[in-house]
């Protein structure tokens, strides 16, 4: 490929991305819904102005790498200790009932396959799919209501933390599944020693950067280093171990997490993520997603993965948070607060593309699922937080006054 062209692609891709993206923000709608239907306008579905390429694919993956890692910096491990077995427990159910609502449909609309045929990895990847919880339009609504520093607010921010987390070793072990003949218990195997390495290896690399940090604070060699860091750790999850690259880079962020300027680190992996390998990757599923090719079982497909989606995430952290002593109202809000999808769910079914699970005509339900749930869970929790109660019967008055 000529360079030129090279450069048009990535101007075109990043002008169309983030004017889309700031019009979805004023409608109300998450950035990089925006985004997305830029790739889906500018590329050959629709105008036809980039083509999809493999230099582009490999722009994408560095994107859901640098994604992975801010994700990881971001993950307050304190809070994690603070909130115990509650949010733990909730983020299971959240992670086990929404996953096997996603491969129960895919079968249900598809036919039930054996286990270890391809078939039967597309219904499971199906369902890993749904596991992911994104929940920073919750939390900017909670903020609104005033309610984000309750017990409620708490534990669905750390639930949505921890649920990552679990979604992500899922995936793992999906995609080690789906590698041939690999048996389940070399793929447990393999994951276990990966993260047994993380915690040996990162154990010794967080002091490394603990000391740097205390001697050269607030310096460019600290994000350059933990970037380094970054693309070792992918490098050698799926070099060495067989599991999935944005595996190492979360795992990367969650061990500077800790550190004094991991916000310094994540401020300065952003500017990259947000000015040119954020966009090129939510704009490379637009790119890759074939509107032509979209049949009438597909978006039959597509409206019940919306509504299992959204049902199997109210019912397993709503019960969850039942049994662990929050009353009918306050599991109630939990479930909802849980529904929203974002990024996650994008990388989730971006690796499975790229791992030949799926095909891109499942991304169109991946879109609306965001979109939707990004919708209608700031206007349940608006609806459940101020709601009034009926007002009580007046007192009858006396017939005589003291």
């Amino acid at each position: 490929m000529e360079p030129f062209v090279v450069f048009k692609s990535l101007c075109i891709i990043i002008v169309a991305a983030k004017l889309c993206g700031i019009l979805a923000r004023k409608l109300k709608a998450p950035q990089v819904v925006g985004e997305i239907i830029a790739g889906l306008l500018i590329g050959p579905s629709v105008l036809g102005f980039v083509e999809p390429t493999p230099f582009l694919a490999q722009m994408a993956e560095i994107g859901v790498v640098l994604l992975m890692f801010s994700a990881g910096l971001e993950t307050d491990l304190r809070d994690l200790k603070r909130t115990g077995l509650k949010a733990f427990a909730i983020a299971c159910a959240g992670v086990f009932v929404p996953l096997v609502g996603g491969t129960l449909l895919y079968m249900a609309m598809y036919g039930f396959s054996p286990w270890g045929s391809p078939e039967f990895f597309k219904a499971l990847f199906i369902g890993v799919i749904m596991t992911a919880t994104s929940v920073s339009i919750t939390v900017q609504t909670l903020k609104e209501l005033g309610k984000l520093s309750t017990e409620v607010g708490t534990t669905i921010l750390s639930a949505a933390i921890i649920d990552d987390v679990i979604g992500i070793l899922v995936l793992t072990f999906v995609i080690g599944l789906n590698g041939g003949d690999v048996k389940p218990m070399v793929v447990v195997i393999k994951t276990v020693l990966f993260f047994v390495f993380a915690f040996l290896f990162g154990f010794v690399c967080y002091y490394v950067f603990k000391r740097i940090d205390k001697r050269w604070p607030h310096t460019r060699r600290i994000p350059i280093a933990g970037l380094a860091l970054c693309f070792g750790f992918s490098f050698v999850a799926e070099r060495f171990f067989g599991i999935a690259d944005i595996t190492g880079a979360y795992a990367a962020g969650i061990i500077l997490s800790s550190i004094r300027d991991s916000d310094y680190i994540a401020e300065k992996t952003d500017i990259s993520a947000y000015m040119l390998f954020g966009p090129v990757f939510f704009a490379s599923i637009g790119l890759k997603t074939s509107v032509d090719k979209i049949s009438k079982e597909i978006l039959i497909f597509a409206v019940g993965f919306v509504i299992i989606a959204l049902i199997t995430k109210i019912i397993g952290c709503g019960l969850m948070a039942k049994m662990c002593r929050f009353n009918w109202d306050e599991s109630f809000k939990i479930g909802v607060g849980m529904m929203t999808r974002g990024e996650v769910a994008l990388i989730v079914a971006q690796k499975g593309l790229s791992c030949g699970i799926i095909t891109p005509t499942y991304f169109t339900p991946v879109i609306l699922l965001i979109m939707i749930s990004s919708i209608v869970t700031p206007i349940i929790l608006k609806a459940l937080y101020t709601k009034k109660k009926k007002p009580s019967s007046p007192v009858p008055a006396t017939t005589t006054e003291s």
